[in-house]
């Protein structure tokens, strides 16, 4: 067992909680698009429910972070695993009910509210997640606290929730929600343990506006971080767009089941939890800005290669590439964000940047079933579904040259 688990037992159950709340963010990873491909095979439709679960990062990231700089950042995280706890619930009713199977556009956007309020409670929580970390664990353990919980969350979120998420849809489809509702109210409770002394606001009882400005203005006065924020929303368009048809992808380029579907999200997830491990090593010896350079080769190739392949081996190995390099870059640029934002002013901040990089996601996801739909008739089903990968490679590519020439000082 790691020495800052052994010894910080706050930090011990905030990781066993996380371990809980992304073992249910895993199964839901696989079990939300599952269910809208028994509902329709419209590309359109389906991609609309992962944009859907996206949305709430455009909309409700900015009052998100002021909230997050006012509240108790302990409660809002086991506040919203109940609310996603009852999502799941309603989920799970929803997968049981026949008319819903097969019903077309009706129960596909019925489905989308869902994912629109489980995205909306994945805001708040991530943010108070965030935030909450650096009270949780001393400065010069950053780093190492934030490599092993991702390398937890990877193991939950993307090794075992995806196959787990697989056997249970393919003993029945309301299984994987009746799962989550349990994992998400024990990690409700995790949190709720947690002794933090008393969160202390920000002091000034400036409106909504004008506390969010101040936010703005640090992060315009640090034009680093801005343009990290940036470019992850390029980074997140791609990959949003490249989740949206994955599911697709599995079945009609890849001829995957249910099973093997989550399977392959697994060996997409060791190349996670090697990242997890490696990230602060490698940031050690590279520096922040080498690390950042080879993230973004890592996606351009993980891309590259799901827009020429049709091998699910080929496949998975490229989403294994595609998540190291996202572990690299998070324990990085997390990190980094972490020490030198104040703890004041570490919710709005955060919201801003997670805005700029996380708002693009629903466009990106939308664009991916609108391109794929465009390209279909004229490209048929298979060749139109690689059409979102290539997209995203050049992105990265693009992104390889702008980081060689703006993140001077990293």
């Amino acid at each position: 067992m790691p020495q800052l688990v052994r010894h910080n037992r706050g930090f011990r159950l905030l990781i066993s909680a996380s371990a809980l709340s992304n073992l249910g963010d895993g199964i839901a990873l696989v079990a939300f698009p599952w269910l809208a491909t028994l509902m329709t095979r419209d590309p359109v439709l389906i991609a609309a429910t992962a944009a859907a679960q996206r949305l709430p990062w455009l909309l409700f990231t900015l009052p998100v972070g002021v909230w997050t700089d006012r509240a108790d950042r302990r409660m809002m995280i086991v506040r919203t695993d109940m609310l996603r706890l009852v999502l799941m619930l309603i989920a799970m009713t929803m997968a049981l009910s026949p008319a819903a199977i097969g019903d077309g556009a009706g129960s596909v956007l019925a489905l989308a509210v869902v994912t629109f309020l489980f995205g909306t409670a994945e805001v708040v929580r991530d943010n108070a997640a965030q935030t909450l970390l650096p009270a949780v664990v001393d400065a010069p353990d950053l780093e190492r606290a934030n490599g092993q919980l991702m390398t937890v969350e990877q193991i939950a979120g993307q090794f075992i929730g995806p196959p787990l998420a697989g056997l249970l849809m393919a003993l029945a489809a309301a299984l994987p929600f009746g799962a989550n509702s349990w994992a998400y109210a024990a990690s409700a409770a995790l949190i709720a343990l947690i002794a933090l002394p008393r969160h202390q606001p920000s002091a000034s009882p400036e409106g909504f506006l004008t506390a969010l400005s101040e936010g703005l203005r640090w992060l315009r006065g640090n034009p680093l971080i801005l343009r990290l924020a940036v470019m992850l929303g390029a980074i997140n368009a791609g990959f949003a767009g490249g989740m949206a048809v994955l599911v697709l992808y599995a079945q009609d380029v890849l001829g995957l089941p249910a099973s093997a579907y989550g399977m392959l999200l697994t060996f997409g997830a060791i190349g996670g939890v090697a990242g997890g491990l490696a990230a602060p090593h490698v940031a050690g010896r590279l520096g922040m800005r080498n690390s950042l350079r080879v993230a973004l080769a890592g996606f351009a190739i993980s891309n590259l290669t799901l827009g020429l392949t049709a091998d699910p081996a080929l496949a998975a190995m490229a989403l294994a590439t595609e998540a190291a390099s996202g572990m690299l870059w998070n324990v990085v640029t997390i990190s980094y964000r972490q020490r030198l934002i104040p703890g004041t002013l570490l919710g709005r901040v955060n919201s801003v940047y997670r805005f700029l990089g996380w708002g693009a996601m629903p466009l990106g996801a939308l664009a991916a079933g609108m391109l794929v739909s465009a390209l279909t008739p004229a490209w048929g089903a298979g060749p139109a579904l690689h059409a979102p990968y290539l997209v995203a490679a050049l992105t990265s590519a693009l992104l390889i040259l702008l980081a060689s020439r703006r993140l001077q000082g990293a």
